[in-house]
């Protein structure tokens, strides 16, 4: 045995003294295998890993067989009901689009329906009824996203027995929330007045004008001042342009084009006494009425004059546009109403409206009533699709403005007092919706777009006066957005003066320009006969031909002539007598029908 103490005398090697071979580790690599274990850990223990993968495969052939299972109860249950649908699972207790109410559907008619069996071009009948059910699309859309706006107009109603039109503005603003009450307030400018007031179209801003030369921008609902100045001479009218950055001022002798600023941007000579404007936004088109008789149009896109008119009715004063047609209506001291388009130096219309001069004018949005005052105290509504008027209503003091809200209230003011009347294009009103009386006689009139508020000009400044159910309750923020950025007012201006209308297409009837023109057989003949200059269709003289063995004598030639002229001639006959016929027939069966609707029961006692 060996010491403890003695170091061993043995060769490292072995007991023998040999040296011992040295086993090289075999390092496995990431593609061999899993890397080899560091001193310390746990080796797992094969046996264990085996039952581990047997019971993964015991768990697979399980699931397998479940999910097997379960597809051949689906197949029996499709199989016993063949005309279910199973979505997710569950039958659909509510299949197919949501139902759309008719009268929805209706509201977003625009025209009538081309009538394909006239069109004999199969092409353009294929364009045709694809159009067509892309316009049936587009009104289930509307209609059914008509369902989803969340404003609702609400019109003022008394307690039982009581009058809406003896309400007063203090009561209505004190029983409003605050915001709403806000809007009814009184601007007193007593020294430059009366004014003449106008609203930009998404209602946002307010333009004031003062017979004396007073001109204020104002941001209403906030009360801010945009801009204010005295143009040091008198004032007839005021209109905004496409935007709130410009607006044109009608002073004593020509028209002016100012920015929001104040800053006069335009001196246009050629307009001179201009007493009335209108701004046509789809055209870019600034029309006006003159002292002297002239109705003229200026494109302000390109600051070129379009078209000027010589109406021969004397001092034009009354002035309204139509906005569905852009068709100018001016009213004359001889009591008609005349309807003005810039392609034409004759009126469209004339129409006889009042014994006395025309006072007032007034059109509703859709273009299809017309109110007009005149010098004899009456009120008139007209239709303008049949030009008849539908009522007629004395005012005692004569009304001297007219303005239409989007919701069909019409404002009249008849000295210093405010009548607003509901539902007058349906029947004769009896008796006002709302009133309102001011220390001043009225001077302008207009509703303010996209809310329930009536702008007065008068004699001491401006009053706003709260008419609930005036304004439209839901706005089109791509057509007029009163919320809009400078971003996006930048970016519609671009694509409204892309999108400028010609006014080479206010015609009265705009649908007209969208309709087909359907030609004739006759027409595109006499185009062909135009185009080739000779008529194809038309029948040669009959020249026989000529033949050998004497058989091309003149007399020959001269008979088969008149054999061919017989022939025709007997055709020409034979239709005649056809035509006659039919004529006669035709005119016996009517005299029949005559005959059996004049009978009567009294009848049968004649002898």
């Amino acid at each position: 045995m060996q010491s403890l103490g003695k170091p061993s005398m043995e060769a490292p090697g072995g007991p023998a003294g040999k040296p011992e071979k040295r086993k090289s580790k075999n390092v496995k690599r990431y593609w061999e295998g899993t890397p080899e274990q560091e001193p310390g850990s746990v080796a797992p223990e094969p046996k264990k890993a085996k039952e581990d993968g047997a019971a993964g495969l015991i768990l697979d052939r399980k699931r397998k067989r479940n999910m097997k299972k379960k597809k051949k109860n689906r197949l029996k249950e499709k199989a016993a009901a063949p005309g279910k649908k199973f979505i997710s699972g569950k039958v659909d207790p509510f299949p197919g689009p949501a139902p759309i109410p008719e009268e929805k559907v209706k509201k977003f008619e625009r025209g009538t329906k081309p009538v394909l069996s006239l069109v004999s071009n199969r092409r353009l009948k294929h364009e045709l009824t694809s159009l067509e059910s892309k316009v049936e699309l587009a009104k289930k859309q509307a209609a059914r996203f008509d369902m989803l706006l969340p404003e609702e107009a609400g019109f003022l109603e008394g307690d039982e027995g009581e009058d809406t039109c003896i309400i007063q503005q203090q009561d209505i603003a004190e029983a409003v929330d605050i915001t709403s009450g806000s809007k009814y307030f009184n601007l007193v400018l007593n020294q430059f007045g009366p004014y003449r007031v106008n609203y930009s179209r998404n209602g946002r801003h307010l333009l004031l004008g003062g017979r004396r030369g007073h001109v204020a921008a104002i941001d209403w609902n906030s009360k801010q001042l945009t801009c204010e100045m005295n143009v040091m001479e008198s004032v007839n009218d005021i209109r905004w342009l496409h935007t709130e950055n410009m607006f044109a001022v009608a002073q004593k002798k020509w028209l002016y084009m100012y920015d929001n600023q104040g800053v006069e941007l335009h001196c246009v000579k050629k307009f001179n006494d201009v007493l009335r404007m209108e701004f046509l936004p789809y055209h870019f088109l600034l029309a006006t009425c003159s002292a002297t008789g002239f109705l003229q149009y200026l494109d302000i896109s390109i600051g070129k004059e379009v078209a000027a008119i010589c109406t021969k009715s004397g001092r034009l004063d009354v002035m309204a546009q139509n906005p569905y047609n852009a068709i100018i209506h001016l009213g004359h001291h001889n009591g008609t109403v005349s309807l003005w388009s810039p392609n034409l130096k004759e009126p469209l219309v004339k129409m006889l409206c009042h014994r006395g001069p025309v006072r007032a004018l007034a059109v509703e949005k859709t273009g299809t009533y017309m109110a007009t005052a005149g010098l004899d105290k009456k009120l008139k509504v007209y239709d303008i699709r049949s030009y008849k008027p539908l009522h007629s209503y004395l005012i005692p003091g004569g009304a001297g403005h007219l303005s239409f809200s989007q919701s069909l209230l019409l404002a009249a003011g008849s000295g210093n007092v405010v009548q607003v009347y509901k539902d007058i294009h349906l029947k004769p009103p009896k008796q006002p919706y709302m009133t309102h009386a001011l220390r001043q006689a009225v001077h302008g009139l207009q509703f303010c777009p996209y809310e329930d508020v009536l702008g007065i000009g008068h004699g001491e400044g401006f009053t706003s006066m709260l008419v609930p159910g005036a304004g439209e309750a839901n706005f089109d923020a791509m057509e007029s957005n009163p919320f809009q950025s400078k971003k996006q007012r930048q970016e519609w201006e671009v694509k409204a003066l892309l999108e400028k209308v010609q006014p080479e297409l206010i015609t009265l009837d705009p649908l007209k320009l969208g309709e087909v023109d359907f030609l004739t057989m006759e027409q595109k003949h006499q185009e062909k006969v135009e185009r080739l200059g000779y008529d194809p269709l038309a029948k040669e003289k009959f020249e026989p031909k000529h033949k050998t063995k004497g058989r091309s004598s003149t007399g020959n030639l001269l008979k088969r002539k008149k054999k061919v002229a017989h022939e025709e001639l007997r055709v020409l006959i034979r239709n005649s007598v056809q035509e006659k016929e039919e004529q006669e027939a035709q005119r016996k069966q009517s005299e029949k029908t005559a005959i059996a609707v004049k009978k009567s029961t009294l009848d049968r006692f004649i002898k």
